[in-house]
């Protein structure tokens, strides 16, 4: 018996934001989700318009697969995350351990593959599942903060400063044409 989706189906368990108040809960499967989209659409961006000659279904996989350990670690906080180097590198090597724990439950062929997918933190493909993590946060300020609920004020124009400094042209052009529609009722959407 193997438990590799078995654990992985508990990504729904997992709610981000722990140090935050949120008005709408959010998990890691459906934040997973979220990020597939945007990261396939900052992918399919830049090869339509800059010239990119990225493997867009790849880079989707893995931004569907990039908090996998968070299913035995849980979501730490960015703040506690990056509070400093030390801490930054120990939480590393305790998402390789949970990601080496979790291929650990498939037969070795498989976990082989699923490795190539979540073992990944250096590629062209991995950071654009990073740009896309943070439109994502950034997406969920929006949210937040279009309920009213100021806690997320602050964060919503860090993270853009931190989204601006990446310096990439598809994430740019994702953020120039598409957020705005994000902060829309339905009714405006509609119309």
């Amino acid at each position: 018996m193997y438990k590799f989706f078995a654990y992985l189906n508990r990504m729904k368990y997992i709610n981000r934001w722990g140090l935050m108040h949120s008005n709408m809960t959010e998990n890691i499967m459906e934040h997973s989700q979220q990020v597939a989209v945007v990261a396939h659409a900052l992918a399919t961006i830049s090869n339509v318009y800059f010239g990119g000659n990225l493997d867009v279904n790849s880079i989707t996989v893995k931004a569907l697969f990039h908090e996998t350990s968070e299913v035995l670690t849980g979501d730490l906080p960015t703040p506690i995350k990056y509070f400093n180097p030390e801490i930054r590198d120990a939480y590393k090597k305790l998402e390789q351990y949970s990601n080496d724990r979790l291929l650990s439950h498939l037969p070795d062929e498989l976990a082989e593959e699923y490795g190539k997918i979540i073992r990944d933190n250096s590629s062209v493909e991995h950071a654009f599942v990073k740009y896309a993590d943070k439109i994502c946060a950034y997406i969920k300020c929006l949210d937040e903060v279009k309920m009213s609920n100021s806690e997320f004020s602050k964060a919503e124009k860090t993270i853009l400063e931190e989204i601006r400094s990446f310096n990439r042209p598809e994430v740019d052009y994702f953020v120039d044409n598409f957020i705005e529609a994000y902060k829309l009722t339905l009714d405006e959407l509609e119309s």
